[in-house]
């Protein structure tokens, strides 16, 4: 007998397309996402508007995967880290963060490990061990979704998603449908390192915002902390966001993690500006949250002013972001990386 299909790694059309084998009306995928996603139904035998012998067909051909955390930190400020163990024993993160206004973000990763080795994250020290399926990133949203409600979906967690497009652009598909959670494209954004081939990719299959991780004004600078622009340099970068198509209202989000005495000085700053010139931008200034095994240091008070003062003299939307969750493990890894720590000091059975 042939695997079971999980039919969370179905987007709506793959689903039309899978029941349509079975010789079932297409209204039906509606309803199965609809049980699926807005009612967080993990079981056929409780679709009760499907027939006695439609649900049969589908509990022998099919199934609906479903998570629970295994570990779970909450932090003074209401961050909560969520730790998944995968079936195959690798382990993921997300991160639920609370936002002004009563509002929610969820940071949910798209792969295992990370190929990019950027200097300053954790997530690349593991390396790239596998691409999170379409179901497992869809998983993440499912589980943290019962805790509560979830405004915004931020593809920043560990991975490149644009390292993973295919399953990435098939998640983001289940996420934006109308019959499951309808996170609209203004409601999903997707963080890059900038693989560029990808960026130009992406901007032709499905809307998101795009967040750009920058983090450096030279390529010397940029070279040492992030790999990839090695391949893809600041000129070829930034040549594709200013190529990237964006409604009307919308602004590409550059992340810039300040480092002390590496990427935080005005002459940065001045910098960054020549380097926007030309791209509806904003840009969120992050400091380095310092985690044991690295060597960066976050910046001063009164560099973060400074750099962030210069930005706002030219007109440059500057946003500073606290880190949230300091007193938990929250930064990409850093969970993982501790329990894995612990799980290796237990005796063998």
């Amino acid at each position: 007998m042939q695997d079971k299909v999980d039919l969370k790694n179905f987007d709506q059309d793959d689903l039309v397309e899978f029941l349509s084998g079975l010789g079932k009306e297409r209204f039906r995928a509606g309803q199965i996402f609809r049980w699926i996603y807005q009612r967080g139904v993990t079981s056929f035998d409780a679709m009760t508007d499907l027939s006695k012998d439609f649900r049969s067909e589908l509990e022998q051909r099919a199934s609906i995967s479903d998570w629970s955390p295994e570990a779970v930190e909450t932090s003074l400020d209401g961050t909560s880290k969520l730790l998944f163990r995968l079936n195959d024993g690798q382990a993921v993160e997300s991160v639920r963060i609370p936002m002004e206004g009563g509002r929610t973000t969820l940071c949910i990763s798209t792969q295992v490990g990370c190929a990019m080795r950027c200097s300053f994250c954790l997530t690349g020290a593991f390396g790239l061990v596998r691409n999170l399926t379409a179901a497992e990133i869809v998983n993440q949203v499912c589980s943290a979704a019962r805790e509560g409600n979830i405004n915004n979906i931020v593809l920043m967690g560990m991975g490149e998603p644009l390292d993973n497009l295919d399953n990435v652009v098939k998640a983001v598909s289940i996420l934006n449908e109308d019959n499951g959670f309808g996170f609209g494209a203004r409601k999903v954004t997707l963080s890059t390192s900038g693989l560029v081939p990808a960026m130009r990719e992406l901007a032709e299959r499905i809307r998101v915002n795009l967040a750009v991780s920058l983090n450096a004004t030279t390529d010397e600078v940029r070279d040492r902390l992030m790999p990839i622009n090695r391949r893809y340099p600041l000129r070829e970068l930034m040549s594709a966001c200013r190529d990237f198509p964006l409604p009307p209202s919308q602004r590409i989000t550059f992340e810039y993690i300040l480092i002390k005495g590496v990427n935080d000085s005005v002459a940065d700053a001045r910098r960054l500006v020549k380097l926007l010139h030309g791209i509806k931008a904003k840009v969120n200034l992050i400091p380095f949250n310092e985690h044991e095994g690295s060597a960066f240091l976050s910046p001063s008070e009164e560099a973060l002013q400074d750099f962030q003062s210069c930005l706002l003299d030219r007109n440059i939307v500057a946003i500073r972001r606290s880190s949230k969750g300091q007193d938990i493990s929250a930064a990409c890894g850093q969970l993982k990386g501790r329990l894995d720590k612990e799980q290796e000091k237990l005796p063998a059975p």
